[in-house]
């Protein structure tokens, strides 16, 4: 999984900014800036079944744009039942209104007010569970332009299998990272 930012213009080459999610090597979300993806500027989040290792849905909360995104954001993750489990990753630039929905996230394990003006995060997260959170943020948005925010997470354990991956391209150089594929029942999570 891969957050992006957005800078400069759109012209001339390797301006293009992607990200993906991927679950069992398959693209769930895909976003970018000066590229053909569409940009889901802010924070979106995917919600997923552990199980089947699918998407069942996903919600992309404008949090530059638009004055209601952070509490639609916030009145979202308060809507999920205890368990469920959420990938959530930024786009473009997530910060500029996300304040009224901080505390939420924080409950999640979400800790990301400390993230700046074109900064980046990714997380994965449980309801109930905001110890057992996967948090990758890059602060600032001269670091975003190098290296955004990025998890390659692997879930283990005896039911299913699960599989998050990570492609994105940056500065005009595709860098693909896959996860193995592993069964599991409770989180236990391998960062690589």
């Amino acid at each position: 999984m891969l957050s992006y930012n957005a800078y400069g213009t759109c012209s001339g080459t390797n301006n293009d900014h992607e990200g993906f999610v991927k679950l069992s090597g398959a693209p769930v979300w895909e976003s970018g800036w000066c590229s053909s993806l569409t940009n889901h500027r802010g924070v979106t989040l995917l919600k997923f079944d552990l199980f089947s290792c699918t998407m069942l849905e996903s919600h992309t909360f404008d949090t530059y744009g638009s004055d209601s995104a952070a509490t639609n954001l916030m009145n979202y993750l308060n809507g999920l039942s205890h368990g469920d489990l959420v990938i959530g990753v930024s786009a473009d630039e997530p910060s500029e209104r996300l304040s009224a929905a901080e505390s939420t996230l924080r409950d999640w394990g979400a800790n990301v007010d400390d993230v700046g003006f074109r900064g980046t995060f990714a997380f994965i997260a449980q309801k109930g569970f905001p110890d057992k959170i996967i948090l990758d943020e890059v602060l600032t948005e001269s670091e975003s332009n190098t290296d955004p925010a990025k998890i390659n997470v692997v879930l283990q354990g005896g039911l299913a299998t699960y599989c998050l991956a990570l492609d994105y391209t940056l500065h005009g150089v595709n860098i693909t990272t896959i996860s193995s594929q592993h069964a599991f029942i409770a989180i236990v999570v391998k960062l690589s």
